[in-house]
C-alpha cells in the first residue's frame, strides 16, 4: 500500500450541507476500496490564485491515506464525474513527505488545543 494525499477544491456556491455530503461521499468511496485513512482536513473557503470556472474562491479539503496504487485512477474518475469539484490533485508521498505531513498534523493539533 502506498501513501497518498489528495487535495480538492469544491465549488463555493454549495451550501454547507452539500459540501459535507460531497466530502463524505469521497471519504466513503476510499474506505469502501480498502483505504486506511490517516487524516481528513477541512481548510475552509479560500481565495483562489486565479479564477476557475469564473469562481474566485473554493472550499479546500485534504485527505491523507494509504491505498493500493491501482485504486487511484478510479478515485480520480469520481472527481471528474462530480460537477461540484473544481480541481483536485493526488500526490504519492515519499518517506520525506510522510515525515513532513506528520509534523504538519502535530503542529495543527497543537494549535487547536
Amino acid at each position: 500500500m502506498n501513501h497518498y494525499e489528495t487535495v480538492f477544491i469544491l465549488n463555493p456556491v454549495l451550501s454547507e450541507t452539500q459540501v459535507k455530503e460531497t466530502v463524505q461521499k469521497f471519504y466513503d468511496y476510499l474506505v469502501s476500496k480498502g483505504a486506511e485513512m490517516i487524516s481528513k482536513e477541512d481548510w475552509g473557503l479560500k481565495k483562489l490564485a486565479y479564477a476557475i470556472q469564473n469562481k474566485k474562491s473554493g472550499f479546500y479539503h485534504l485527505f491523507e491515506y494509504k491505498i493500493d496504487g491501482q485504486e487511484i485512477t478510479p478515485f480520480e474518475l469520481e472527481f471528474r464525474r462530480d460537477d461540484s469539484v473544481m480541481r483536485y490533485l493526488t500526490v504519492k508521498l515519499d518517506k520525506h513527505a510522510v515525515a513532513w505531513a506528520e509534523k504538519r498534523r502535530e503542529r495543527n493539533n497543537a494549535s487547536k488545543k
